[in-house]
């Protein structure tokens, strides 16, 4: 494996859960990004906490992506590549990475019978991937993983995180229109 971020080992694993969870005890997400600078606008405070929660949150998904054999890019290609075929470009594009990466995530993803790659219809030059009965099963399941809120989020009130939820679906409803 060439990428850094696919040989992540075990205990290297370990060693960035350890360093994520000194992080959010460290740091305040009062004071994180906007607390820093001084903003005090609700919008910029309301990001700040966001990020700071994905942030201290990060090792929780590495640590999914784990239990399943998976590096964090196979992990997020895993649950992008639901819903159909996607060609590979459009993958590099929201992976944030060149073509190249994608070429090798995907070579590993298809050495375990997770992905197959597919000629487009439209254009047999086009590669699509495509989840197999077993990729599907295993996008099934570390869906489930994710879709488990993080204990910060399960510990508020159910009127708390229906609120939440809400404004956070206001904030993306009209997010082809910024």
């Amino acid at each position: 494996m060439s990428e850094k971020t696919e040989d992540l080992t075990q205990n290297e694993m370990q060693e960035s859960t350890k360093a994520h969870v000194a992080f959010a005890d460290k740091h305040d997400p009062a004071n994180w990004l906007a607390g820093e600078i001084g903003r005090t606008d609700p919008g910029s405070e309301a990001w700040s906490v966001m990020h700071w929660m994905m942030v201290s949150n990060k090792s929780r998904f590495l640590a999914i992506g784990q239990e399943f054999d998976l590096a964090p890019q196979q992990t997020l290609a895993m649950r992008v590549l639901g819903g159909g075929g996607m060609p590979m470009g459009e993958l590099a594009k929201v992976l944030s990475c060149d073509s190249s990466n994608v070429t090798g995530i995907t070579d590993r993803l298809e050495e375990r019978g997770l992905v197959r790659r597919v000629s487009a219809e439209h254009d047999r030059r086009v590669r699509m991937l495509v989840l197999t009965d077993e990729g599907e099963r295993l996008r099934t399941e570390i869906t489930k993983r994710l879709a488990e809120p993080p204990p910060m989020i399960a510990a508020l009130s159910e009127d708390d995180q229906k609120a939440l939820r809400d404004i956070l679906l206001r904030a993306v409803e009209n997010r082809d229109e910024v």
